[in-house]
C-alpha cells in the first residue's frame, strides 16, 4: 500500500458532534498506523449557512481530543488551500471541461417544476429521478438560454445501462445501476459547485488516497465515481464506517445525549475517554481491551475489526470509562484537572489562604473513586469548603430520640477533642472504635458523618474528619449539637 493520504471534510454549519468526531479518529488512526498524513478540509461552499465560529469549535474540539491534522487551514501544508471557498479557480476549470467535452449540461427546469415532476413520481410509486430533457440541448443554445433565464443548474449527464462498481473496504463490493441514479445537479452556477462535484476536486487536488466517511455517503459514491471518470482522475479507496445509534437503535439525537465534542469536555469528561470511547464505536481491537490509549488505538487499528451494523452509543460505559481514567490519575494531575469545575461551582479562586493546595488535593484523594465526570466535583465536595445545610433529621440513626442524638453527638465532640493532631483516619479510627466498643456504631458514627457532611451518602466519617482538621470539626459537631438542643 502506498503512503496514504485521509482527508475529514467537516461543514461549518454546526458545532462537532460525536459522528464527525468518530470519523476524524479513525482517518487518524488509519494515518498514524501506516505513517500517512491526516488533513483537516473546511467545505464552507454553503455560504448561506457556514459560520466562522463553527469552524472554530471544530478546530478546538479536534485539539481537545489530541485528534491532531498534518495540514488544515490553521497550519496550511502542500496542497493548499484547505477551505473550499479559497479553491474556487480550481472547481470553475473542471466543471468548464465537463461542459466543453459534453459530460455536463445546462437545465433549465424551474424549482416548481422539479418539485412538481418529484410529487407526481412518487404518486405513482416510482423513484423520484430526473433524466433531464435538457442533456440533448446543442450546446451553444444553451450557453444562450443561461443569458436570459434565470433559473438553471448544471448537470451531470449520467450514462445509460451502466454497472458502477467499487470496492468499499469494509463492505466489500457495491454496484449500482446508473439508471437509478438520474442526471444528477453538480453546480448552481459555473462558480458555486454543490457537494458532490467540489468534493471530488477537492480530493484529487490534495492527492487523498482513502476516502473514509460514514455509510451515509454510500449513495453519493457512484456519482463521484462517475465525475472522476469524466474529469480523469485517480479513484480513491472507499471505506464506509457504520452509523451510530442510540440504544433504541435509532439514528443518535440530542435525546440520546448527543451533544457537541465541547459540550463533553464542559460536563467533565476526558479527552483521552472521549477518544477511546469513541473508537470502540464500530470496531472493537480483536480481543477484551476496552482501555486503550492513544498509541494502543494506532497500533490495533484495522478496516478488517470494522463491523457493518450500527454502533449504540451507551452514555452508562462512557460514564463507567471516564471514572476509570480519573481513577488512573494521579491525585496532583487530578486536582489541577477539577479545580476549574469547582472554582465555577463554589464561586471561588482556588487554593487561597483558607483553602491550600494541600487541602484541596485530600478532598479530591478522597472523592476521586466516586467521581464520573470532573464536573461532579462541585456538588460532590462542597461540604468541605462551606459548613453543609441540612434538617436535624437527618442526624437520626434508625429509631433513635432527640435527646440519645444529642449525647451520641456530645461524645463524639469528646473524642475528636481528646485526639491530637496531626492526625490520620486509622488515629481517628482507632479512638471512635475504642468508644464504640461493643455498643452500636450506628448510633455514633451515622450522626456523626451526618454533621461533618450534611449528606446522606458520603465518604466515611474517619476520612472526612482527617481532612477536614479538628477546628473544622468542632465547629460542625457543635452546630449539630445546636440542632438538637
Amino acid at each position: 500500500m502506498s503512503t496514504p493520504r485521509v482527508r475529514i471534510a467537516p461543514s461549518p454549519t454546526g458545532n462537532l458532534h460525536i459522528g464527525t468526531a468518530r470519523t476524524a479518529l479513525f482517518n487518524y488512526l488509519f494515518a498514524k498506523r501506516y505513517g500517512g498524513s491526516f488533513v483537516l478540509r473546511i467545505e464552507d461552499t454553503d455560504l448561506l449557512r457556514s459560520d466562522r465560529k463553527y469552524e472554530a469549535d471544530i478546530f478546538e474540539g479536534l485539539r481537545w481530543l489530541g485528534i491532531l491534522p498534518d495540514e488544515c487551514p490553521e497550519q496550511g501544508g502542500p496542497f493548499a488551500p484547505y477551505r473550499q471557498t479559497e479553491r474556487m479557480a480550481d472547481y470553475v476549470i473542471a466543471i468548464k471541461k465537463l461542459l466543453t467535452e459534453g459530460t455536463a449540461f445546462y437545465c433549465f427546469h424551474s424549482e416548481a417544476e422539479l418539485v412538481a415532476e418529484r410529487q407526481q413520481l412518487m404518486g405513482a410509486k416510482r423513484p423520484p429521478i430526473h433524466m433531464c430533457e435538457f442533456r440533448a440541448l446543442d450546446a451553444r443554445e444553451a450557453e444562450i438560454l443561461t443569458e436570459t433565464k434565470q433559473d438553471y443548474i448544471i448537470r451531470f449527464k449520467t450514462p445509460l445501462g451502466r454497472k458502477i462498481v467499487f470496492h468499499d473496504l469494509i463492505r466489500g463490493e457495491l454496484s449500482f445501476d446508473s439508471d437509478l441514479l438520474g442526471d444528477f445537479s453538480i453546480a448552481k452556477r459555473i462558480d458555486v459547485p454543490l457537494y458532490n462535484f467540489a468534493v471530488v476536486v477537492d480530493d484529487y487536488a490534495m492527492h487523498i488516497t482513502h476516502v473514509i466517511r460514514g455509510e451515509d455517503h454510500i449513495p453519493n459514491t457512484p456519482k463521484q465515481l462517475l465525475l472522476i471518470e469524466a474529469l480523469s482522475f485517480v479513484v480513491p479507496e472507499y471505506a464506509h464506517l457504520p452509523l451510530i445509534l442510540g440504544p433504541d437503535r435509532s439514528k443518535l439525537s440530542k435525546r440520546h445525549g448527543a451533544t457537541s465534542i465541547i459540550d463533553y469536555k464542559n460536563a467533565g469528561y476526558l479527552p483521552e475517554t472521549l477518544v477511546n470511547f469513541i473508537a470502540l464505536l464500530g470496531w472493537s481491537p480483536g480481543d477484551d481491551r476496552e482501555i486503550m490509549s492513544h498509541r494502543e488505538l494506532i497500533a490495533a487499528f484495522s478496516f478488517e475489526k470494522i463491523q457493518k451494523s450500527g454502533a449504540i452509543f451507551d452514555v452508562k460505559k462512557l460514564d463507567w470509562m471516564n471514572g476509570e481514567y480519573i481513577r488512573a490519575k494521579s491525585v496532583s494531575e487530578l486536582t489541577e484537572l477539577v479545580l476549574p469545575f469547582l472554582n465555577t461551582h463554589l464561586g471561588l479562586a482556588l487554593p487561597n489562604s483558607d483553602f491550600p493546595k494541600e487541602y484541596i488535593k485530600r478532598v479530591i484523594a478522597l472523592e476521586q473513586p466516586r467521581l464520573k465526570k470532573l464536573a461532579e466535583i462541585g456538588s460532590a465536595a462542597e461540604y468541605f469548603f462551606r459548613p453543609p445545610v441540612y434538617e436535624k433529621e437527618l442526624l437520626r440513626w434508625k429509631m433513635m430520640d432527640d435527646s440519645a442524638i444529642l449525647t451520641s453527638l456530645n461524645r463524639s465532640a469528646e473524642i475528636i477533642n481528646s485526639i491530637a493532631e496531626p492526625w490520620s483516619p486509622t488515629d481517628v479510627e482507632r479512638a471512635f472504635l475504642a468508644a464504640i466498643g461493643e455498643g452500636s456504631k450506628g448510633e455514633l458514627l451515622w450522626p456523626l458523618r451526618a454533621a461533618m457532611s450534611g449528606r446522606k451518602i458520603s465518604p466515611g466519617p474517619f476520612e472526612i474528619l482527617t481532612v477536614l482538621g479538628k477546628d473544622k470539626s468542632g465547629c460542625r459537631i457543635g452546630e449539630a449539637i445546636k440542632k438538637c438542643s
